[in-house]
C-alpha cells in the first residue's frame, strides 16, 4: 500500500513539473492594446521629453491613435506653414501662438 501511495505521488509531481514546464515555455499571443503599449512605449524612447508630463501626454495621445508632438516639433512644423502661408508680422505671430497651443 505504501509503495502504492509513493508511487501516486511520484506521477503526481512528474505530471504537474511538465505541465508547469509546458506553460513556462508556451507563448502567449499579445492583445492589440498590449502590442499598442509595446510600440507606443519603443516611440517614446526614441523621443527626448523635457520632464514625464510630456511623456505622459505622448503616451495618452498614441494610445488613443492620435499623433503627439513634442514642443519642438510643434514649433518646427508651424514654422513651415507660416513660412508656406507667407505670413509676416502680426498675422504670422497670431498663427504661430494659436498654431502653437493646439
Amino acid at each position: 500500500m505504501n509503495k502504492l501511495i509513493v508511487a501516486l505521488c511520484a506521477v503526481a509531481l512528474s505530471v504537474s513539473a511538465a505541465y508547469a514546464q509546458d506553460k513556462q515555455g508556451e507563448k502567449k499571443e499579445l492583445t492589440e492594446q498590449q502590442k499598442k503599449m509595446q510600440q507606443c512605449n519603443a516611440d517614446a524612447k526614441g523621443k527626448k521629453f523635457k520632464d514625464a508630463d510630456e511623456r505622459q501626454a505622448f503616451m495618452s495621445a498614441c494610445l488613443k491613435g492620435e499623433k503627439h508632438m513634442t514642443q519642438q516639433e510643434k514649433m518646427t512644423a508651424c514654422n513651415k506653414e507660416a513660412s508656406a502661408k507667407a505670413m509676416k508680422g502680426d498675422d504670422r505671430k497670431a498663427f504661430m501662438s494659436k498654431c502653437l497651443s493646439g
